[in-house]
């Protein structure tokens, strides 16, 4: 069943996919082993890079080849022109970002344990990077097949996910904090991913599955997704729960940032190429996998012909 099971985009737009919420410039710390409370530690080395969940996403959507644009806020310091350059080198459509006078861009301190390249994510968004009702791009929002947003900003992701549906797009979620209006804002959404914690979190049920069926049931979403590390992903459509596992990073993990991105390209990746859902779950494991070669929510992200070579030959 699960083989013939697809999501349908609308055709015709001059955009794959617009990207609205996080961006972020990352320091990532490897450490010999994560320190304890009060101890001290000598860094085996560090490295600063660009992240951000949505900003990540549309970044490895373009290495894909899809066209992409990125919706969001930089302050106008030496990290927000980092941020806006990854996003300009990688192809990124930069028309709708924008830089705010004497704000800082949000950044993250991440600590990678290099025996597992497990990390823990130190970060801080300035509030001034936030978006008011009627600030969005809404004209973005109709550019566009899949609008993929982070559940920051209720009121403006529901005014641009109502724009997307008005126009035929599809609205996807990468969802991980209860946060004030996420009701209001999961009636807006078609493809739904968060962590293997959140659904359990979110609906109180005792178990992930019957917690995805709960989110499905209430919120109508076309495909309900949660991420497990390494051991895959489970994704309930048209209610069919579809198992997905993990691969094994080529040379061994060497760090977990941004894996939860790379999930979301490749999912996006493959249900907007028009793949069944589970192929497309399979290119999201795939490209997390991938991504966990090297330091960084980007730095190894595939292009199609990686990731086309490693499915073959796992």
């Amino acid at each position: 069943m699960s083989e013939s099971i697809r999501l349908t985009f609308p055709e015709g737009k001059d955009l794959d996919a617009v990207g609205f919420g996080t961006n972020a410039v990352d320091f990532l710390i490897n450490v010999p082993q994560y320190p304890t409370y009060n101890s001290k530690v000598e860094i085996s080395s560090y490295v600063q890079a660009a992240g951000g969940e949505i900003s990540s996403t549309m970044a490895g959507l373009s290495r894909l080849g899809l066209k992409t644009a990125y919706i969001g806020r930089f302050g106008d310091d030496i990290a927000g022109d980092i941020g806006i350059r990854s996003l300009e080198d990688d192809g990124v459509d930069i028309t709708y970002a924008e830089r705010v006078k004497g704000a800082d861009t949000q950044i993250g301190f991440i600590v990678i344990d290099e025996r597992t390249g497990e990390r823990t994510v130190l970060w801080r968004r300035d509030a001034a990077l936030s978006y008011m009702p009627g600030e969005a791009p809404l004209d973005a929002a109709r550019r566009c097949r899949v609008l993929h947003m982070t559940q920051h900003d209720v009121s403006a992701c529901v005014e641009m996910a109502e724009a997307a549906h008005d126009a035929g797009a599809l609205v996807s979620l990468d969802v991980d904090n209860v946060v004030d209006g996420i009701d209001r804002l999961l009636g807006c959404v078609d493809i739904f991913v968060s962590s293997e914690e959140f659904p359990v979190r979110l609906t109180g049920e005792n178990d992930l599955e019957s917690a995805l069926k709960t989110i499905a049931g209430q919120y109508k979403c076309k495909a309900t997704c949660a991420t497990l590390g390494v051991s895959g992903s489970i994704m309930l459509v048209d209610g069919e729960l579809i198992r997905t596992r993990g691969f094994e990073v080529p040379g061994g993990c060497k760090d977990t940032t941004g894996a939860g991105d790379a999930f979301r390209t490749g999912l996006l990746y493959g249900l907007l190429s028009g793949r069944p859902v589970a192929d497309a779950a399979r290119m999201a494991n795939a490209v997390a996998a991938l991504k966990c070669r090297s330091v960084g929510a980007r730095n190894s992200l595939p292009n199609v012909e990686q990731l086309t070579t490693f499915l073959k030959n796992v």
